[in-house]
Formats: C-alpha cells, structure tokens, sequence
C-alpha cells in the first residue's frame, strides 16, 4: 500500500481506516510542511511583539484573561498537557488513537495552528513506526476539543505518558526511543496545538461509518434470506417504485436485496406470495434506505471535520492575524452521529421482527413452530428472540442523543459543551449489539431456508451466505445450548466474511 500523502484537504473516511486499522504510512506533503513553517514564523514574531494570544501567552478556559511573562510562556504548554490529561478508565483501542493521530496531523498540514513542524513530524514517525500513546478513552466532553485524550497523546512530545510498541505497553521515553524518535519537547503553543479539536470523537466516528455501513450491506443479505423464507412478494422491491418517490438510500438498498434473489425462483416468479406482506417484509428499502441517507450525511460531515482547521486560536499568515473563537465545537460531528446510530437500532428492530415472522407459525407461512422440527419437546430458536429483544433495548437507551446533555464546565466558561465523545462510544456500544441481533436472524434464515431447500431454489446472493452460515453454525435439528452459535454469529458478522462471500457472487451491494 503506497504512502497516504496529508494534503489537510482531502482525507475520506476510508483513509482513516486504512491509516488506523491497517498500517499504512503516512507522509506530509511538502506545500503542508511549507505551511505549518510560514504559520509558525508568524506566531514567533507576535510573540517576540509580545502581542495577547488565546493559549500562546495567556492561560485558558476561565484564565483566558490572565496574561503570561516570559519565563512563564516556555512552562505553560508542559502544565497544560499535565492538566488537561485527566481521563479515567479502560484505553482506547490502537486503531482509536491512530485515528485520532492521523486527523491531527491533518488538522496541522493547513498551517493555521502555529506549531512547530517538529511536533507534527513526531506524530507522523510515531504513526509510522508503530508507537500508540495509552489514552483513557472516557474524558472529554466534546468542547474545547477531545482534550482529555488528546492530551494523553501529547504527553508523549514531551517523552512521557504510556504508549504501545510492539504490542507492548511502555513508558513513552521508552517507546520513543526504541522506535528511534527523538522526543521534540513542547514550546509556545505546541501543547495546545496538538490537543485543542474534537479529533478523537472525529476519529471513532470515521471508523464507525465504515463499519456500520458494512453492517447495513449485511442487513440487506440478512433480510433477503427471510424474504426468501418467508415466500415474499417482491414487488416493492421494484426499482422503479423507489425511483419515482426519490430517495437515493431506498433505491440503493432495493438494488441490493434484488441482487441477492436473483437467480432464483423467488425472483423469476416462481413461488406463490400474498397480495401484499407485512410493513417488516415490505418496507425494508424505506428503512435500510434511511439509514443509508443518514450515514451518508453524516460521512460527509465527518469529511469536513476531518479536512477542515478544528483548532483554537486559528492563525492567518497571509493576513498576519489570529482569531479566537470555537472551532473545536464538536455539535457539527455528534449530531448527525447521534442519528446515525440511532438508524443503526431503527433497522435492528426491523431485523427483530422478521427473524419473529420466522419464529411464529401464524406468520411464517407453513414454517414449522420456532424452526423446529420437535415442538413441545424442543423449544428451537425461541430463546434466541429473547436474546435479540434484550440487545434492542440495550440499543434504545442508547439511542437517545449525547448532543442535547450538556453540563457547564471550566466555572461557566465553558457552558455549553457537545459530549461528543459520548456520542462516539454510544455508537460503538450500538453496533456491538447490532452484530448480535443480525446474527440471529442470519442463523434464524439459514435454519428457515434448510426447511425450504426442496420447495424450491433460492437466489445465488442468499445460497452464498447460507454457505457461509453452514460452515460455522450447524442446523438446530434438536436442542442445544445456543450461546456458542449466537456469539459465532455475532462475531461472523464482525468479520464481513458473510459479505465478502456474497459480493463476490453479486457484485457490489452499492452500486
């Protein structure tokens, strides 16, 4: 994978993935490096003018009016990192803090920050050479940036703090030089410059918008294997019904769900169905496609995050002047994200209700009781509704936003805040739960689809995933404990092999 090259103006969400999850290096462009130099030689020369900047020679939040002399400037960034690293709890996952690493370093490559080249090329090497400061993922409030976490990376500019090297935890002097970097130190502004924007919530969001979009593409495969069990009508899967009303995500999805029955006698007409299916068979492009348009208004939000100057002052060399102001606001990227995982438990519950159409024999159109063949002596995959009911409600106290529960802070100087962060782990804690609930149905289809097998033939796209199921979970042809199966899927749905597979027979589920 060749060098991704920071512009500061044309990061996508895939390339934080890429960066975060997969190791790719990374490197400054050389019109960046240029940048980050003319910003920083202005800031050098107000200061030596001695004129008042926010953070520079002044305290922050409620000390913003206190003024610094200069032996005080050269100790205030160290202090500030001191004081600001005040998570709590569990780390972060690496691929989180890279992330966050790599939307900092883009933040920088515009060269409105005013720091020294030095400490954007230390993030870069560490990104490169595998050095991962610990973060305690629970602390910021989403205001005034991630500063919590940020500065927990920051700590590592000045030799400190914790970070991992070759899967090992050490003290960041260690891991430092280890990987051979030199430890830049933190001088006017470099502390703050490298904490001051909501990079970390950013970066969880991009790489969740990536995963739940594989989630919905699966949702799509899952609800295609219960319309096939479930003898569907698929006329409102018609393209042309979902084109003249309008919405992208809904013709998107409808396409989807008709690649994965056809080839089959479902498709071509084969198979007796009702006039007209219940909302949870018949509605599911509407629902899927919602969910779609929402993701893709929040990825182009997460887009402009990523690319624009989330920072605090935001320096102008071409003008000579710096503004305060509060572009570390995180509202702009937990709003649209607090409805994108409210969307993601939107089409769980829908994937709840046709895995009960399968379950229940007044709905099921011919399917034995619970998918089992011994009803009364076996209970077959009855406990595994109340399984998917349990994490649906574990996704609805979930779902109400982080965006409107601000708490003041910093003595009413920072008054209203996004709890973005908030919004980030929410999401995750979301599609966790998701991968479990769409594991049921996928094992619920497979065992509905093993009684139909010689009715008639099923699409190609739903044969594949089928395959998949069978070489992990068997046919629940008596009793047993279901966990081991339940927890597979939710891991087999992790994976995407159920994805892959079908896409391969397909085509893309996007297009």
């Amino acid at each position: 994978m060749d060098n991704l090259i920071i512009t500061g103006f044309d990061l996508k969400i895939q390339d934080v993935v890429n960066v975060a999850r997969h190791g790719q290096k990374v490197e400054l462009h050389h019109d960046a490096r240029k940048r980050i130099n003319d910003c920083r030689a202005m800031l050098e020369k107000k200061i030596v003018a001695h004129e008042i900047m926010y953070g520079v020679n002044t305290g922050i939040g409620e000390f913003s009016e206190i003024v610094l002399n200069d032996d005080q400037i050269k100790d205030f960034q160290r202090y500030l990192v001191y004081n600001h690293a005040a998570g709590i709890g569990e780390p972060a996952s690496v691929e989180i803090v890279r992330a966050a690493m790599l939307g900092r370093i883009n933040v920088h490559a515009h060269g409105n920050s005013g720091n020294r080249l030095e400490i954007t090329e230390t993030l870069v090497e560490m990104l490169n050479r595998g050095v991962t400061p610990y973060v305690c993922q629970k602390g910021s409030v989403g205001a005034s940036g991630d500063l919590a976490p940020m500065s927990q990376i920051a700590l590592l500019l000045l030799g400190e703090g914790k970070a991992y090297f070759n899967d090992e935890l050490l003290d960041g002097a260690e891991a430092l030089k280890r990987a051979g970097i030199p430890v830049p130190g933190l001088q006017a502004r470099d502390g703050l410059a490298a904490i001051n924007g909501s990079n970390m919530l950013t970066a969880m969001s991009a790489i969740w918008l990536v995963d739940a979009n594989n989630w919905l593409k699966q949702a799509e495969i899952a609800a295609s294997m219960s319309l096939e069990a479930l003898k569907a009508n698929m006329k409102p899967y018609t393209p042309l019904l979902h084109e003249v009303r309008g919405f992208k995500g809904a013709v998107r999805s409808a396409k989807a769900i008709n690649k994965c029955i056809a080839e089959g006698d479902l498709a071509e007409g084969r198979v007796k169905s009702k006039v007209q299916d219940a909302y949870s068979m018949r509605s599911t492009p509407q629902v899927i496609g919602s969910a779609h348009d929402m993701l893709n208004y929040a990825r182009s939000q997460v887009e402009i995050e990523l690319n624009g100057v989330g920072d605090n002052p935001v320096f102008f060399p071409d003008r000579n002047i710096q503004i305060s102001g509060a572009n570390f606001q995180g509202s702009p990227v937990c709003v649209p994200m607090d409805m994108a995982g409210a969307c993601i438990t939107m089409v769980s519950v829908m994937s709840e209700r046709r895995m009960n159409r399968l379950n229940n024999v007044a709905l099921s159109v011919g399917l034995p009781d619970f998918l089992t063949k011994g009803a009364g002596m076996f209970s077959g995959m009855m406990l595994s509704q109340y399984t998917a009911d349990t994490l649906i409600v574990e996704q609805r106290i979930l779902s109400v936003p982080a965006s409107i529960q601000s708490i003041p802070a910093a003595a009413d100087q920072e008054d209203f805040v996004s709890m973005g962060m908030n919004t980030s782990i929410k999401n995750n804690q979301i599609l966790d739960c998701a991968y479990g609930i769409l594991g049921i149905e996928f094992m619920a289809a497979a065992q509905a689809l093993d009684f139909r097998k010689e009715e008639y033939k099923f699409g190609s796209g739903v044969q594949a995933a089928k395959d998949v199921i069978r070489k992990y979970v068997d046919f629940l042809d008596i009793d047993r404990p279901l966990y081991p199966d339940h927890t597979v899927m939710k891991e087999l749905v992790k994976s995407c092999e159920i994805l892959h597979e079908v896409e391969k027979v397909t085509g893309s589920l996007e297009e």
